[in-house]
């Protein structure tokens, strides 16, 4: 060793939040979504799981089930912004940003 030590990373901007708040965060999420998303509890929990453990979801289905629903509702839920993206072949990364 040449005297560097080695630090734990930090958690910038991060604060300590108990199971409990976390799980009462999800289900009044759930909750909202469901009024407007009927029979799919676990895709929505699945969304909220990923969006928890800041992870990403792709969403494939047959068209006409209520995927853009679904996300829009998650959006407005969690009180962000909502655009829908459609993929196309000539999609370039400035168009996402």
């Amino acid at each position: 060793m040449l005297g560097v030590t080695a630090r734990p990373p930090t958690l910038v901007g991060r604060r300590s939040v108990s199971v409990a708040a976390i799980q009462r965060f999800a289900e009044s999420i759930i909750a909202n979504v469901e009024q407007v998303i009927v029979g799919k509890r676990d895709v929505i929990e699945s969304l909220v799981v990923a969006l928890l453990c800041e992870g990403h979801v792709l969403m494939e289905d047959v068209p006409g089930v209520g995927k853009t629903m679904l996300a829009r509702a998650l959006a407005v839920s969690l009180g962000v912004d909502f655009r829908r993206l459609q993929c196309t072949p000539d999609l370039l990364p400035s168009d996402i940003t």
